[in-house]
């Protein structure tokens, strides 16, 4: 290796071209090969799987972000520590790596460390408000001193450390938002009614309204509502009480109350929508439909399953989610099967769906169905026929299914004998009495 490097050495009369490939040829030759590719790769993946990365998703954490290979493991470990002395929890780290692996990058974190550690240690910023700002600033290349700016701005405003964390946690976008426009949005909410005690009540219930221009959306919106017959304290206390109002599309309320308008159903469901107004009620349709869009169905077909499913806009949000997190990580299947089969979202997730779903389950793994069942077969049919058709031939699924209603026994509303003492008393029948009817008897005849 030493003869050949004082051969390179001595070859600067050639010409430069060649001077250039036997540089290059040298290089290759001198730069020791300490890692391949492959191994380079399990050290990263055992340096992350340190830092609390699931074995599960490295591989393909890995496969999607092949520029990690190309960085310094010492750079990458560093970046990793900066991270940790942040105090983001474990669980929000590997989050925030695996939604953006940018905030690796050693360059960028040693910026944001300083200002974020001393936010951090005076309370004025949480752990979620950090991982929040440094996804959104390394996405779109914010530096620290927008970040010390709007921290100034929100707290010159007289608002409290829990209200600025949770307004850069739920929107860093203000990052970006200066403070003219937050006084405006301010301004425009108390020139609708809205006391300047509640202002930081309502940025801290719906800290997105700071993106939501105040010309182009907000006032239109208002106007829209007056055109659909609302008076300005309808709108006011609907505000008031939920703030997530002034996030309504334009056009997205009046098509929410022609739903509930065109719905076929039983009248005490349409009493129980539209008990608390027709502004809550179509409020509510939004929200319903937001969460099923948010699992991936397009809006039409959630639209669709809201107008078939009607229940629907009376269960919780906390409910919905059950079900559809059920349908597809433990039933395996796609968010769209709502779209033919609303009804699963109408029936109830521990006492039906839940049992029926062990059972099929079971039979599948004993080969004793001799079709595949869908959603449809599964939550159509009734009680007393799933019984008859799948729990009453096996009698192991008996205990999978449970006891059916008509097999419980109903305790009696009364003790026993007491209609003895309810019963009246019956009139007995003496000679007189006969003697009478067949006198009566006789003169008719």
């Amino acid at each position: 290796m030493a003869s050949k490097l004082k051969t390179f050495i001595n070859l600067r009369d050639y010409p430069i071209t060649l001077f250039n490939q036997i540089r290059s040829l040298s290089s290759r030759i001198l730069t020791p090969i300490n890692q391949s590719h492959y191994r380079k790769r399990i050290l990263l993946a055992n340096l992350l799987q340190r830092y609390g990365f699931p074995p599960s998703s490295l591989q393909h954490f890995l496969s999607r972000n092949n520029h990690l290979l190309n960085s310094d493991l010492v750079e990458t470990e560093i970046s990793l520590g900066i991270l940790l002395s942040l105090k983001i929890p474990q669980k929000s780290l590997v989050s925030l790596i695996s939604d953006c692996p940018n905030v690796l990058r050693s360059e960028f974190l040693r910026k944001w460390r300083v200002p974020l550690s001393n936010c951090g240690k005076h309370g004025v910023v949480s752990s979620s408000a950090i991982k929040s700002v440094l996804e959104h600033s390394s996405r779109i290349g914010i530096g620290p001193d927008k970040f010390n700016e709007c921290v100034r701005v929100l707290k010159s405003l007289g608002f409290c450390d829990s209200t600025v964390s949770r307004i850069l946690s739920s929107f860093p976008g203000v990052l970006l938002v200066n403070e003219i426009e937050i006084r405006r949005k301010i301004e425009f909410l108390v020139g609708i009614g809205i006391a300047r005690d509640n202002i930081e009540r309502f940025f801290h219930v719906f800290p997105e309204v700071l993106g939501i221009g105040t010309e182009t959306r907000l006032k239109p919106l208002l106007d829209e509502f007056m055109k659909m017959g609302f008076s300005k304290d309808d709108v006011k206390k609907e505000i008031a009480r939920e703030p997530r109002v002034l996030g309504l599309e334009l056009g997205e309320l009046p098509r929410c109350l022609e739903l509930i308008n065109t719905l076929k159903c039983r009248e005490v469901i349409r009493v129980s929508i539209i008990s608390e107004g027709a502004f809550r009620a179509g409020f509510e349709v939004k929200l319903r439909v937001d969460c099923l869009c948010k699992y991936g169905l397009i809006r039409r077909d959630a639209f669709k399953v809201v107008w078939k499913e009607p229940r629907v806009i009376l269960y919780e949000i906390e409910d919905i989610e059950k079900k559809i997190e059920f349908l597809t990580n433990r039933m395996g299947f796609h968010i769209n099967c709502l779209a033919d089969v609303p009804e699963y979202l109408g029936v109830n997730l521990q006492k039906q769906i839940v049992p029926r779903y062990n059972v099929i389950d079971y039979l599948k793994l004993k080969g004793g169905l001799g079709c595949d069942i869908g959603l449809k077969g599964l939550i159509k049919p009734s009680m007393k026929r799933f019984y008859n058709l799948y729990v009453k031939p096996y009698p192991e699924c008996e205990r999978i299914f449970g006891k059916r209603k008509e097999n419980v026994r109903v305790n009696k509303r009364h003790p026993a004998g007491l209609w003895k003492l309810m019963k009246p008393p019956s009139n007995l029948t003496t000679k007189e009495d006969v003697q009478n009817m067949k006198s009566f008897i006789e003169s008719l005849a």
